[in-house]
C-alpha cells in the first residue's frame, strides 16, 4: 500500500511534517507522498486576493492519488480533511480515510462550519492581504509542546500564510461517506481540543485516542505506524 498525506493549515513542505512517520512506514515498506498545497503558496503559487484556495488544493492532491493504483491509505491532518473529504472522493485505490485532528465535512460545509466562533487567539489575520497564519511565538506552546526541542525549532521554518479563501469554500464530496474511516483524537492537542475532535470524530467509522498533541506524527511516530498499518 501506499500512504498519501495533506497537511493542515498554515505550513509548507508536508515532507517535512510527515517525515518522522514517514521512515518508520519506509522500514516496513510502505512509501508515502505529502502533495504540495496551492493555497499555502506551495507549488510555486503565491497566495493573495484571488489566488488559489480550496478548488485548487483539492485538484493538487486528487492528482497524486491518481497517480497511482495501488491501495492507498489518505492521512488527513487538521485543514488536511477538508481537502481530502473532496480529493479523495471517488478514486477507487483509496480504502481508507485517517483523519487526524481533523473534519469530516458534509458536501456543501466549509471549514467556517466547523469549531468555536471567531479567529482563534493563535492565528493572526491580514484583511489586506487575505492571509492567515500561525503566530510563531505561540507555535510551540500550541502545537507542538510534546515534541523535541529539535522539532520545535526547525518548525517556524515550514509555516506559511494560507489564503483566507479556503475558510469559506465549500467542499463538493464527501469521501468519508464512500470510504472506511479512522478519526484520531489527540487527547493533548491544544490547538484543536479534545472535546471538538471527540464532536468531529462522530461521522467517522472508528475512534482511536492517543496521548499526544496536534502532530503526534511528529511526536509519537511509531504510535502512528501501527495505526495506519492497522488499518
Amino acid at each position: 500500500m501506499r500512504v498519501v498525506f495533506v497537511h493542515g493549515a498554515c505550513v509548507r513542505d508536508g515532507s517535512w511534517w510527515w517525515h518522522r512517520t514517514a521512515e518508520l512506514l519506509r522500514e516496513r515498506g510502505v512509501g508515502s507522498v505529502a502533495p504540495a498545497l496551492p493555497s499555502c503558496g506551495e507549488a510555486g503559487l503565491a497566495c493573495g486576493v484571488g489566488g488559489p484556495g480550496l478548488p485548487e488544493d483539492v485538484a493538487a492532491v486528487r492528482q497524486v492519488l491518481q497517480a497511482g493504483d495501488e491501495p492507498t491509505v489518505v492521512v488527513a491532518h487538521s485543514y488536511g480533511g477538508i481537502v481530502a473529504a473532496e480529493a479523495a472522493a471517488g478514486i477507487g485505490s483509496v480504502r481508507h480515510l485517517l483523519l487526524i485532528s481533523s473534519y469530516l465535512p458534509e458536501a456543501g460545509q466549509s471549514l467556517s462550519d466547523f469549531g468555536d466562533t471567531g479567529p482563534a487567539r493563535f492565528l493572526d489575520v491580514d484583511p489586506d492581504a487575505s492571509t492567515f497564519g500561525v503566530r510563531p511565538e505561540l507555535l510551540v506552546d500550541t502545537f507542538l509542546q510534546d515534541c523535541d526541542p529539535e522539532i520545535q525549532a526547525q518548525a517556524a521554518h515550514h509555516l506559511a500564510r494560507q489564503s483566507v479563501q479556503v475558510t469559506v469554500q465549500p467542499v463538493g464530496e464527501a469521501a468519508w461517506q464512500q470510504v472506511p474511516s479512522t478519526y484520531l483524537v489527540c487527547t493533548q492537542d491544544r490547538g484543536t481540543p479534545p472535546r471538538l475532535q471527540r464532536d468531529f470524530a462522530r461521522r467517522a467509522g472508528n475512534v482511536v485516542e492517543l496521548d499526544a498533541g496536534h502532530h503526534p506524527f511528529l511526536s509519537r511516530p511509531a504510535a502512528v505506524r501501527d495505526l495506519l498499518l492497522s488499518l
